[in-house]
């Protein structure tokens, strides 16, 4: 095997936990006011009603290169329930999947007045998700492998996100479990053939924990917000810790610039060489420069990804647009520097 072929490896094995999620993958949309996207609990939490549309693409001088496009919507029914709904594609080389997701979240809020924020959360999304692995012309001719099936495996299931939220004056905290529900992907079973016995795990559960707060400074026109996100695993035991810090400069009630910096390490080396004989291991590692400004009903966000190992695939980084509308503003703004709920 050539160096080319170990780094390729190596990137493959170490942005498993991050490029082939089963659902929709967790980048940096949550920074980008796009929190629902990963938090179902946080449907119809805001003052207002949102439409969020996000593009990502990876790796532009790769062929096949992961690209994800998502579109969502979330609002308020009544004083406590709060809808919503997503519709995504993820496209990884030759594995791709498509999905639809709808919410329902229960808010109960222990506020007295406007004048504090004391909101707890729950929330629940059912998710009909069809993925697609294209194994045609992987196989060699003169040397079949039987585990390779040359075809197009195709498979839909359901499966279910759960979470809960809850934002008390300038804290918010937020955890949700992805793909509740034991489920078998028939997608890489190849158990079909009587020799062979590979199935994938029924387990794709993944844990997302979220927290963080936010602090107003110089007369409440700067916002600062430190924040953390860790997900992991059940199956695999991998798992990522997102550090976080996002900046508001407010110049009025209807023009907001934002901006800020992420950096995302996994906990788990990935093993590879580069000479075929020593092992080396190295943390896959990003660092995410991300901005964007609110102006009036309108949002909009741009989020650049670098992968900082010393052994990668290209040196070409990751960009994520996202664009927004806020509608539907229900009553006055909470008196606190909680953004994520305040139109």
């Amino acid at each position: 095997m050539n160096l080319n072929k170990y780094y390729l490896l190596f990137v493959l094995l170490s942005s498993s936990f991050i490029f082939s999620q089963e659902g929709i993958p967790v980048y940096a949309d949550y920074l980008s006011d796009n929190l629902y996207l990963i938090h179902p609990s946080m449907a119809g939490a805001a003052n207002a009603n949102k439409i969020r549309l996000t593009a990502r693409k990876q790796w532009f001088d790769i062929d096949n290169a992961p690209n994800t496009q998502s579109a969502n919507f979330n609002f308020r029914a009544g004083d406590k329930i709060g809808l919503g709904g997503i519709v995504y594609q993820d496209e990884n080389g030759r594995f791709e999947q498509t999905g639809v997701y709808l919410t329902f979240a229960y808010h109960l809020l222990f506020s007295r007045d406007r004048t504090d924020l004391n909101l707890l959360s729950f929330g629940m999304s059912g998710a009909f998700i069809q993925s697609n692995v294209n194994l045609d012309g992987l196989d060699d001719p003169a040397d079949p492998d039987p585990v390779i099936l040359d075809r197009t495996q195709k498979d839909s299931y359901f499966n279910v996100d759960v979470g809960a939220s809850y934002n008390y004056l300038d804290w918010f905290a937020h955890f949700t479990v992805k793909n509740l529900l034991p489920s078998v992907r028939d997608t890489f079973d190849n158990t079909s053939d009587p020799n062979i016995s590979i199935r994938d795990s029924n387990n794709q559960r993944r844990y997302i924990f979220s927290f963080g707060r936010t602090f107003g400074i110089a007369d409440q026109s700067w916002l600062l917000e430190p924040s953390i996100l860790y997900q992991a695993t059940d199956q695999t035991k991998e798992s990522a810790i997102d550090v976080n810090l996002k900046v508001y400069k407010r110049f009025n009630e209807i023009f907001t610039l934002w901006g800020g910096l992420s950096y995302r390490r996994n906990l788990d080396g990935a093993e590879f060489s580069q000479t075929g004989v020593e092992i080396e291991s190295q943390k896959l590692q990003y660092i995410t420069p991300f901005m964007g400004f609110n102006y009036k009903h309108w949002m909009v966000g741009y989020t650049y990804s670098y992968q900082s190992n010393s052994v990668v695939l290209t040196n070409g980084g990751f960009h994520q647009l996202t664009l927004g509308y806020d509608f539907g503003k229900r009553k006055e703004r909470w008196k606190c520097n909680c953004p994520a709920v305040n139109y």
